[in-house]
């Protein structure tokens, strides 16, 4: 069983930044992939990006150039560093793990971009 724990997320300012933290029980380096989800009010959840066990990454449109995300195996954990932020990235933001044909998710940390 895959439990993952997000972290990191709040309330800030546009154009603040925010590193959000991902924490899976196990070995990440056994998963597939990983990766981070949104939800904002009354839309379907969306990527935002992901990284594979290989080291290959993957960005959506609108976050390319402003969001980094990266891994360390040692510590089981991804984060997402997210800088120049939007009110339109204002969602709960999701982690997203690729393991042995399953997928898992954790249960979301709100990310709210005002001012």
């Amino acid at each position: 069983q895959v439990q993952l724990v997000e972290s990191g997320g709040g309330l800030v300012q546009p154009g603040g930044s925010l590193r959000l933290s991902c924490a899976a029980s196990g070995s990440i380096f056994s998963f597939n992939a990983m990766g981070w989800y949104r939800q904002a009010p009354g839309k379907e959840r969306e990527l935002v990006a992901t990284i594979a066990n290989g080291g290959s990454i993957n960005y959506a449109d609108p976050v390319k150039g402003r969001f980094t995300i990266s891994r360390d195996n040692a510590r089981s954990t991804v984060f997402l560093q997210m800088n120049s932020l939007k009110p339109a990235d204002t969602a709960v933001y999701f982690c997203n793990a690729l393991y042995r044909g399953g997928i898992y998710w954790g249960q979301g940390t709100q990310v709210t971009v005002s001012s």
